[in-house]
């Protein structure tokens, strides 16, 4: 049985979503211009990561595994994240309508961010506990924010620096990711829990 503290380390730094397992690619590049967005996209998955681990663990080892019907897991897990998904939507757009801006297109895009799926299905492949499953999620969530906060910083002192005008925007941004991941997966690739 795995230690909590090897899961929040393997969620945060040794598998982290976006560097090593290249999930939630789309809002890593999408939302890391401004260090704002980035913030606030990075608590939004947060929040919808750790809700739908919740919900999708009850209805996995309460609905699906007890009826036989884990076959329909993916598109059950699906239908959970999205309907959470609508919730933050309307509690940002309610509470916070300059962020829900910020956000645009990104938020709704929450829905299908791999990430999120991915930490749902992660959870039932490695058999956690409720407990793991949170604490697999939330770190999970914060390894994701993390390096959206780390590349909206980058990104935002290149705006001020002299790139050659063909590297602006999303090429040197691949650049970066691409090196961020080298770093990420030698430093980190090496720590055995």
């Amino acid at each position: 049985m795995e230690s909590l503290t090897a899961i929040v380390l393997s969620g945060i730094f040794i598998n982290n979503f976006i560097l090593v397992r290249f999930l939630g690619l789309c809002p890593f590049f999408g939302v890391s211009k401004e260090t704002k967005s980035a913030l606030g996209m990075s608590l939004a998955v947060i929040f919808v990561m750790v809700l739908s681990t919740v919900a999708t663990w009850i209805v996995y080892t309460y609905v699906l595994t007890p009826l036989g019907i884990t076959f329909l897991v993916t598109i059950s897990f699906i239908l959970i994240i999205a309907t959470l998904v609508q919730f933050v939507e309307f509690v940002i757009r309610k509470y916070s309508p300059p962020l829900y801006r910020a956000l645009g297109i990104y938020l709704p895009l929450i829905t299908t961010n791999c990430a999120v799926l991915g930490s749902t299905l992660l959870n039932i492949k490695e058999s956690y506990s409720f407990a793991q499953s949170i604490v697999f999620s939330t770190s999970s969530g914060i390894g994701f924010g993390m390096m959206l906060l780390i590349m909206s910083g980058i990104r935002e002192k290149l705006e001020l620096s002299d790139v050659p005008e063909s590297m602006k925007g999303v090429p040197i941004a691949f650049i970066i990711a691409g090196i961020l991941s080298i770093v990420f997966m030698k430093y980190f690739g090496r720590i055995a829990l």
